[in-house]
């Protein structure tokens, strides 16, 4: 590790952990992580470290005394004290882009002083997207639109299938009608809707709408629905996919599923250039708008890949200037439900997604979402109760430009 202050203040530094160290430490991490398919979700609220308070600080201490360098925490200490809470801009190697950085228990023994206590946190793009890409045209995007992709009902899919819903039935949810209702009294809600409940489960918002909306303007875009990552070990981060409406007949590089094509990295990036002689670059096709949101399961996973070209690096490369993503997959609202045995008025993941979209209102974003994810960690050392657990607001990550 290597780190330089700037903006005020003055230093740098490096650390060093021996490589076994380090592979060891991150094997436990995903150990303890919630995985796809109802066991793997299952496992995670029955035996995680996540789902214990007690186990999770033990598991932040293990990964801080592995990864973290204690003489950065004490420069932390010395630059909060003359210039304020300092943004920390954090570039992960692939190995280590899933740990929840914001966790680690930075002052050794047996305090429970966590990174995020210190700092506001931020996920740095790679290098290659700083220098290419789309070229950024400000924070004011000259449209006040809000593109809202809230749950799309997925071709040939049911609602209680792999690829079903995340938000449950329509109109079902106060809080989210109620964010619905805050961007309509604030501007144009995209697809126009005549009620809030209207913007959920849609059936039209396939690629070729979307991007029709965001070739007319936007100051932001929230996804909340499915992405399908892509292994790994494969090295293809471009594959992993994002699921609209899109019929099979629907033109895109990703292969069809049942009666669905899913929109995948690669089309954000190319566009058509490969599919036809007059083809168009994915960055004309989806211009991104400043501020997006991609609450999905592993939206920021392509971070895991020695090349990121996956979903989030898309949208940055296609002109966004931050993409609020995740790191693993998600447990909706249900799964804490079923499997935790929280009342149905209780709904995490709607918390978050109402969370996310206040923090891209605010004129700093990684502040506001930082503040509120540090209020879950107060509540979760608190009472230890599931629904504070970092399983799920853990997860979420802001990734710069």
């Amino acid at each position: 590790m290597t780190w330089t202050w700037a903006r005020g203040a003055q230093g740098f530094g490096t650390g060093y952990t021996p490589g076994p160290d380090v592979e060891e430490a991150v094997r436990a991490l995903a150990a303890e992580l919630p995985g796809g398919g109802t066991e793997g979700m299952r496992r995670a609220f029955e035996s995680s470290a996540l789902a214990s308070s007690e186990e999770e600080r033990r598991l932040s201490r293990m990964l801080a005394e592995v990864l973290w360098p204690p003489g950065l925490t004490d420069q932390i200490r010395q630059v909060s004290a003359r210039l304020g809470r300092p943004l920390m801009r954090l570039q992960p190697s692939p190995r280590v882009a899933q740990v929840p950085w914001e966790l680690l228990a930075v002052d050794g023994g047996d305090s429970d002083v966590r990174l995020m206590d210190l700092v506001d946190i931020a996920t740095t793009a790679p290098a290659s997207l700083r220098r290419a890409g789309a070229t950024p045209t400000g924070e004011d995007p000259g449209s006040d639109a809000v593109v809202l992709v809230l749950d799309p009902r997925v071709p040939g899919f049911r609602a209680d299938s792999p690829l079903g819903s995340v938000l449950g039935q329509p109109g079902s949810d106060p809080a989210l009608l109620s964010l619905v209702q805050r961007r309509l009294d604030a501007g144009t809600v995209v697809p126009s809707v005549a009620s809030p409940a209207e913007a959920f489960r849609r059936t039209d918002l396939d690629r070729d709408r979307l991007g029709e909306a965001l070739r007319k303007g936007a100051r932001r875009l929230m996804y909340v629905g499915h992405v399908s990552g892509a292994p790994v070990e494969g090295g293809q981060s471009e594959d992993v996919t994002l699921h609209l409406c899109c019929g099979p007949q629907t033109t895109g590089m990703a292969e069809p599923v049942r009666a669905h094509r899913p929109l995948s990295a690669k089309d954000l990036l190319l566009g058509t250039l490969p599919l036809r002689a007059d083809g168009v670059p994915g960055a004309q096709l989806w211009p991104a708008p400043p501020r997006v949101a991609l609450i999905a399961c592993e939206s920021g996973g392509d971070l895991r890949f020695a090349e990121s070209f996956g979903l989030a690096t898309a949208m940055i490369h296609n002109g966004a200037h931050l993409v609020t993503a995740t790191r693993w997959v998600l447990p909706t609202s249900f799964a804490f439900h079923r499997l935790a045995g929280l009342p149905e008025s209780v709904r995490p993941l709607t918390e978050a997604v109402v969370a996310v979209d206040a923090a891209h209102e605010d004129h700093d974003p990684v502040r506001h979402l930082g503040a509120w994810q540090r209020q879950q960690l107060d509540r979760w050392r608190t009472d230890g109760r599931i629904e504070h657990s970092p399983l799920l607001w853990a997860a979420l990550t802001c990734i710069v430009r």
